[in-house]
């Protein structure tokens, strides 16, 4: 049975207008794709949705208009992390009063906490509302990995629900899965390991490729979840190189170029992120035309 943020939550992109404000008009046409296509939650505001350049005011508006898109079909997790466990406290409470359905709260970065930091800022903001918090581990960008015994102790915690394990390390993901209760949700970070992760019981992906191709996503979770892995490896291996080449260099580059040469967004990034490679833009429209995912006028 689904849970609430289990199956494949898109970790969606912001969109931004070509003098680099917020589109606000995409972010709804954005949403609607994704819960036309069938994808369980969304996920803005994190590390697909250029968070760090993000303001707050841009945070919460991103969030009321998918709230108000959703129209409580589909749970909004929202992006909330940092290394300001007092800054962090505020921003729940504001994006709780937005609609938020829970967060996703990165590790705190730069700090490097120490374990027993690491749990007191969790427990801190679970402390702090009664929304859903589901960890962020992404070490390679954090600098710092929640280890299985941290994540233990923390998965105690009533609110703590889930994490996303994004370590790249299967066999920490399989300890996790040992060490916490079951009905404590492990998803994926990574759009490749999402499978190999289902099958020893995770529970779905928070999705990059879920931007380019919601509805393949959503077929190849929705049969795993149903133990028919020869139906999810099909569409594994199809779109694999698709899953790839969004890391080719640093995400969200990759899949907002993708996005743009799709027509789906405007390619427009925040400073420090710039346009990908003359090389890495050529891989990914090789990509995308593979997969006839083109606009017809770029085919």
């Amino acid at each position: 049975m689904r849970t609430p943020f289990t199956g494949v939550g898109t970790a969606l992109v912001t969109p931004f207008t070509k003098s680099g404000q917020l589109d606000e008009a995409a972010v709804r046409r954005l949403g609607r794709r994704q819960i036309d296509a069938g994808v369980h939650f969304l996920c803005p505001c994190g590390t697909t949705g250029e968070n760090p350049t993000l303001t707050d005011v841009e945070r919460l508006r991103i969030v009321e208009i998918l709230v108000d898109e959703a129209n409580g079909n589909v749970p909004i997790l929202a992006g909330a992390g940092g290394y300001d466990t007092k800054e962090l406290i505020h921003l729940g409470g504001e994006l709780a009063k937005a609609g938020a359905s829970g967060f996703l709260s990165v590790t705190p970065y730069y700090n490097k906490p120490t374990q027993e930091g690491l749990y007191q800022h969790y427990r801190a903001f679970a402390e702090s509302t009664e929304l859903p918090i589901v960890v962020y581990n992404v070490p390679g960008r954090t600098g710092v990995n929640v280890e299985v015994p941290t994540l233990a102790r923390l998965a105690q915690i009533p609110n703590i629900v889930g994490v996303k394990e994004a370590s790249g390390n299967v066999s920490q993901m399989c300890e996790v899965l040992a060490a916490v209760p079951g009905d404590f949700l492990v998803l994926s970070g990574d759009d490749g390991l999402t499978l190999p992760l289902m099958a020893v019981g995770g529970r779905g992906i928070i999705s990059v490729a879920g931007n380019e191709i919601p509805a393949e996503m959503v077929q190849m979770v929705e049969a795993a979840e149903r133990n028919d892995f020869r139906a999810a490896r099909a569409v594994h291996a199809r779109i694999f190189p698709l899953m790839s080449i969004n890391f080719i260099e640093s995400n969200p580059v990759p899949v907002k170029a993708a996005m743009a040469a799709m027509g789906l967004v405007e390619e427009v990034y925040r400073l420090p992120m710039v346009s990908p490679k003359a090389q890495s833009k050529d891989r990914i429209l090789k990509v995308l035309k593979d997969l006839g995912l083109l606009k017809a006028a770029l085919v």
